[in-house]
């Protein structure tokens, strides 16, 4: 049976499906435990919290679902070019993006370059929860992280974007290891190389990791139906993890302006871009990703998410849209707006007429 993967013996799963941790407000509760209730794997994107809020989120999720689901950490959730970034540099930045802010009769917003780390501290946390499933981006835990995280049962997940960067996930003990391909929404999770020098499309990814590694892999990007899950399965992936095909769910926190784009014609379009956040993710293309070349320099990593959040919520509010970023995948064309266990229940039947 396509279902029984090593991944689902491993996490104690129904089916491989799971859904991408999306940070940012775009993970809910509801959500999680609609598709981990449903026998895939639910997912809490828990970068942008406060290891308080991660406490307090865990004990509503275990309200909802007794069934295994994943938390997503950052590892590096600080660009290391923010120390000692200089005045004069973040200043020509906010210069460049004031016309922004002037049409929308806000101000810049005063910055500090003093932005600590949150990771050591979600950790810590984390061990706590225990969580069945600890998956993780940009760059690897140090071997004693990783090493608890096995002491405690739980099993960890990186993610690659190229061959070497899985190489190191396999070398460093990893349970599993999501094949990142150029097609996903959101940000490109690279660690070893510049995000715009790893490019590599999900189903090549897959094949590029099973020739080079034995850890079980999870592919990403762009697979959004029983279509995308079977090629990935029969291409040697033991999961999938899908993000956009799960943003347009009734649960999720994208807001409803967010899933009519990804359900319109304008879902068609999207970008590559640092304008949101200083890091390279795809979004749907607008009128910053387009003006705001890709080669311009913009702050560190969340420098630049603190500069364009009063941006995007004083656009939101005055309708202006072609302002406002919005995460999507390369592959949205048949997206669904349904209850997420409907979702998952329209996946799982898809695949079978196909595999089984």
């Amino acid at each position: 049976m396509w279902h029984q993967t090593k991944i689902t013996e491993a996490f104690g799963i129904q089916y491989p499906i799971f859904q991408g941790p999306m940070g940012g407000g775009f993970s809910t509760i509801e959500l999680l435990a609609a598709i981990s209730n449903a026998g895939g794997l639910g997912s809490f994107g828990a970068y942008t919290l406060t290891s308080e809020q991660i406490l307090e989120t865990d004990k509503e999720i275990k309200l909802k679902t007794d069934k295994p689901y994943n938390i997503n950490l950052w590892v590096s959730d600080v660009d290391e070019r923010l120390k000692n970034y200089p005045a004069e540099k973040l200043a020509q930045v906010a210069a460049l993006f004031k016309p922004y802010f002037d049409e929308l009769s806000i101000p810049v917003p005063e910055l500090t370059v003093e932005i600590p780390s949150k990771f050591d501290r979600q950790v810590e946390v984390l061990f706590q929860i225990r969580p069945k499933v600890f998956s993780f981006i940009f760059g690897i835990p140090s071997a004693e992280v990783l090493k608890e995280s096995r002491k405690l049962g739980i099993k960890t997940v990186g993610a690659a974007t190229t061959v070497d960067e899985a190489l190191l996930l396999e070398a460093a003990g990893v349970d599993a290891i999501v094949a990142a391909g150029f097609e996903a929404g959101g940000h490109r999770p690279s660690f070893l190389k510049p995000a715009q020098d790893s490019f590599t499309g999900t189903f090549t990814l897959i094949q590029q990791l099973k020739t080079k590694v034995k850890t079980p892999i999870i592919a990403a990007g762009g697979i959004i139906d029983g279509k995308g899950i079977a090629s990935a399965l029969t291409l040697g992936a033991d999961a999938v993890q899908l993000g956009t095909a799960f943003l347009t769910s009734a649960e999720s926190g994208a807001t409803q302006e967010h899933k009519n784009k990804l359900l319109s014609n304008s879902g068609e379009y999207t970008v590559l871009s640092k304008s949101l956040t200083g890091r390279l993710g795809r979004m749907i293309e607008n009128r910053i990703s387009r003006e705001v070349k890709f080669e311009t320099e913009v702050l560190p990593f969340p420098l630049q998410t603190k500069l364009m959040a009063p941006l995007k919520a004083a656009a939101l509010v005055q309708g202006k849209t072609e302002m406002i970023s919005y995460w999507s995948g390369q592959n949205n064309m048949n997206l669904k707006n349904w209850k997420a266990e409907e979702l998952m229940q329209w996946l799982v039947s898809e695949t079978n007429k196909i595999l089984d």
